[in-house]
């Protein structure tokens, strides 16, 4: 299958079968992965691949300006596999940075496939998990207890035979024919070398499984106890691989297989992931603390607020971050940026509401935003924002130096009491011993 690989928002060239599929799909089958501009299919802020037909898939990259020429795409494809495994959609799955440099040069169905394929690998390493299952059955031999009425109906003639039940110690339990149906699914699929050896390997795993005749109430009843912790990696991709959980919105006749992801979920999940990965001054606080923004006269609280990154110190927040998957492009004389004002309202109230002495509007670097930008609310000299240029390429450089803007502004912390006598004694001492 060919690839056409396009950045966010482009335009989509394809064959007129192949695009007039597609822009029905848009058009009519409510998806908002692709919409049509000016009668041309355009990619939209979802980021993944969609099938346009047996033979063509195209893949949609995040825009990301990147240190060196990308004329093969790696790099962004690179990007964007270091950015999803922090998504929320995904929870425990893992992204190796090892797999995650070799998954650049593969067609990105393959490296999705891959992905989920090393994850059964390591769930089936572990073991999989079974529990004791009451199976009846007709046998030539006596097995557990005799279920008489039955027995009675079916062998009054044939003594030799005994229906019977039994408590089977089994792997055969929904989370386990999830799994196995995936496999089947992929083995029609796969074409990679690597994959194809991964598939073979797993489907003899698996093979005393059947598979699932009922997905959806499997998915339903696939419960994780204790036993199945190590499930909580693998589970994921059967949902994105199955049933397409988390991703665009899709209700329609047609059945082109796609799997993309919100750009604006997924870099809010990078960037708080980020926070927690390379700092250990604050504890990050995702989506909170939630706060009413009034209340009523009778003290009931309305209108909660729900900041997407809290850095939390003693307790309370000493900054409030609101990550936005949007590139910057405004001439730098201008004193917008760009930024959406209703942006600088949510963040003004945040500042106010909990009290901090800086907020940030966290953006993607780009050529023509790249450098840090600083706003005073009006004359109100105690609350200030960042508008920060996040690099993708280097999350720990930019988590680190955007700190450093932030507690350029923080209030110091009051000394104790009878810390500055003790100082200015230990100082005259030093002064009379010097002497």
């Amino acid at each position: 299958m060919s690839e056409i690989v396009v950045r966010e928002h482009q335009k989509i060239e394809l064959d007129g079968a192949e695009e007039a599929a597609l822009i029905r799909l848009a058009q009519t089958d409510g998806w908002d992965g692709l919409a049509v501009k000016n009668g041309h299919l355009c990619a939209t802020n979802y980021v993944g691949i969609v099938e346009a037909s047996r033979k063509t898939s195209v893949v949609i990259l995040p825009k990301v300006d990147l240190s060196r020429p990308d004329p093969d795409h790696e790099g962004a494809k690179a990007a964007f596999l270091t950015m999803l495994r922090d998504w929320r959609g995904l929870h425990e799955a893992e992204f190796p940075e090892a797999s995650i440099r070799d998954l650049r040069r593969f067609e990105m169905w393959e490296a999705f496939y891959y992905l989920f394929l090393r994850s059964v690998v390591r769930l089936a390493q572990r073991g999989l998990a079974r529990r004791y299952r009451t199976v009846e059955n007709d046998l030539p031999f006596l097995r557990g207890r005799i279920r008489f009425p039955e027995h009675l109906r079916r062998n009054s003639v044939n003594r030799a035979r005994f229906f019977v039940g039994y408590d089977e110690f089994s792997a055969n339990r929904p989370a386990n024919r999830l799994i196995r149906t995936a496999l089947d699914e992929l083995a029609a699929r796969a074409k990679r070398p690597r994959n194809t050896q991964l598939l073979h390997g797993l489907r003899v795993v698996f093979a005393d499984i059947p598979p699932s005749a009922q997905p959806a109430v499997d998915w339903e009843r696939r419960l994780v106890d204790r036993s199945m912790r190590h499930y909580g990696e693998v589970l994921p991709w059967v949902g994105l691989l199955l049933f397409h959980h988390g991703l665009a919105t899709f209700a329609g006749k047609h059945r082109n297989r796609a799997l993309l992801f919100p750009m604006e979920e997924v870099f809010e999940d990078f960037v708080t992931a980020s926070f927690r990965r390379h700092q250990t001054d604050y504890r990050v606080h995702s989506q909170g603390p939630m706060r009413p923004l009034v209340e009523t006269e009778d003290g009931r609280g309305a209108f909660y607020m729900k900041p997407d990154i809290s850095l939390m110190r003693g307790g309370k927040p000493a900054f409030i971050l609101d990550a936005k998957w949007k590139r910057l492009t405004a001439p730098a004389a201008d004193p917008k940026l760009g930024i959406v004002q209703s942006d600088l309202y949510q963040l003004f109230a945040y500042g106010k509401k909990y009290g901090v002495p800086e907020v940030a509007l966290i953006y993607p670097k780009s050529e023509a935003f790249s450098k840090p930008v600083r706003y005073r609310f009006d004359k109100d000299k105690d609350l200030s924002l960042v508008c920060y240029p996040f690099d993708v390429g280097a999350p720990g450089k930019s988590v680190n130096d955007l700190l450093g803007h932030l507690q350029q502004n923080r209030p110091r912390e009051p000394r104790r009491a009878g810390s500055q006598s003790r100082s200015g004694s230990r100082s005259e001492r030093a002064v009379k011993r010097k002497r």
